[in-house]
């Protein structure tokens, strides 16, 4: 049996499972969590605008949302806010959390990614961006980060914040970036539209096109 989780009343831009499958988040003017039966559990409320992304750590012990506000807050499952990261001057359109759950990336329209640690310290901005970021993915072992832009391009960078490599090849916007489960490809999709398949050094492999 199918379940709908009911309760926003403007638009859901984000959805995420939390690491066990039981929590259900989902962002719009604020995120709602739920279980799978779909029950309502917590309203988590603080942002001054849209929620665009959410995210759970990997342990699933902390929540993550981004907004148009310009900042991510982080929460506890309880509905407690733990802390607000400030810092983006424009809307923060994507957040990731590292494998190891102790870093956390946000992309914004402001042309940078942002690195905080599990506390809400902000660790380094990574620049090189000619327009808005859309989105960020750190590879599994965390040790990359690829972020996608409108600017056409994904860039790889190391969590010191080196710029390793710009994958250029996309003919419009960039809106989303992934890493294959074993790290050794990424995928970017496009407004031109295509999806375009990367190994690690930014070489392309292929173009999927339809």
């Amino acid at each position: 049996m199918l379940n709908t989780l009911e309760g926003h009343n403007q638009a859901i831009w984000s959805v995420a499972f939390s690491p066990d499958g039981e929590t259900i988040a989902s962002a719009s003017g604020h995120v709602k969590l739920w279980d799978r039966r779909d029950n309502l559990l917590e309203t988590l409320k603080g942002h001054a605008s849209d929620v665009l992304s959410v995210a759970f750590s990997p342990d699933g012990g902390t929540i993550a949302s981004a907004s148009s506000d310009q900042t991510v807050k982080l929460w506890d499952r309880q509905n407690n806010l733990l802390k607000t990261l400030e810092g983006h001057t424009d809307t923060v359109s994507n957040v990731v959390f590292s494998p190891d759950g102790e870093t956390i990336a946000s992309a914004s329209k402001d042309r940078t990614v942002r690195l905080w640690d599990r506390q809400g310290n902000m660790l380094r901005t990574l620049e090189g961006h000619t327009s808005n970021v859309n989105s960020v993915a750190f590879s599994p072992d965390g040790e990359t980060i690829a972020s996608a832009s409108n600017d056409q391009t994904v860039k790889l960078w190391d969590q010191q914040g080196n710029l390793l490599k710009t994958l250029e090849g996309h003919i419009w916007r960039v809106h989303s970036v992934a890493f294959s489960p074993d790290g050794e490809n990424l995928a970017s999709a496009s407004g031109d539209p295509t999806v375009k398949l990367w190994d690690r050094q930014g070489n392309l492999l292929k173009t999927l096109e339809g």
